[in-house]
């Protein structure tokens, strides 16, 4: 990767993280990739309908199944939607979602390509 689009996923870590357990990896991959959408979706909604309250609930959420994984960038972005939702500040929180979108989908497609290639071995 070019180095201002470093990794989102330190691999190693994320296998030491799951003592080496690919199949489990796996699982909770899968599991989270089928909850982030939603994820996304009530965050993306909270925003759009201005509720804080519902803002702060997914985006925590969200933090904590990324940090499952490592993936400081998404977590920080995540966080940083649920300490808006929190202090009930959502004027930036449009724009704070585009990055967490952003860093959510690098994150998903190095987790995709990890487990593909977990997959394989």
């Amino acid at each position: 990767m070019p180095p201002n689009n470093p990794p989102t996923l330190d691999r190693e870590a994320l296998l030491d993280r799951v003592g080496g357990d690919v199949e489990f990896l796996q699982e909770i991959a899968g599991l989270f990739l089928e909850d982030c959408p939603k994820l996304l979706t009530a965050i993306q909604t909270a925003v759009s309908d201005g509720d804080a309250r519902k803002l702060e609930y997914a985006a925590h959420t969200l933090k904590g199944s990324i940090a499952n994984f490592g993936a400081d960038a998404a977590r920080e972005a995540a966080f940083r939607l649920e300490a808006m939702g929190r202090a009930g500040d959502l004027k930036p929180a449009s724009d704070a979602y585009l990055t967490l979108e952003q860093e959510v989908q690098r994150f998903t497609l190095e987790l995709c390509a990890l487990s593909d290639e977990l997959g394989r071995g």
